[in-house]
């Protein structure tokens, strides 16, 4: 249990901040998700307009400290890759 005042405000924001980054990291996977069920259907025209919307969630993501930005950059590479594929 904190003690002090500081270690007091300290929980309080570390709380706030873990909210925050569970609501992000939430919405990031959705839209994710969007373009694996887009891709799994085979639909490239709807896959490519989730992977539109879902590209600068994941790159936030990363700009916030949410994910590494190599891995954001690599969720990115791999999900284009695929539509680019798909649309062949």
């Amino acid at each position: 249990m904190a003690n002090t005042s500081s270690a007091k405000k300290a929980v309080r924001k570390i709380a706030r901040r873990t909210a925050v980054n569970r609501s992000r990291r939430s919405q990031m996977r959705t839209y994710i998700r969007k373009v694996e069920e887009a891709l799994a259907a085979g639909d490239a025209s709807v896959a490519q307009t989730a992977l539109s919307e879902a590209e600068p969630l994941i790159m936030r993501a990363a700009q916030k400290g949410i994910v590494h930005k190599n891995t954001a950059s690599r969720k990115v590479s791999r999900l284009t890759a695929r539509v680019k594929q798909l649309a062949k």
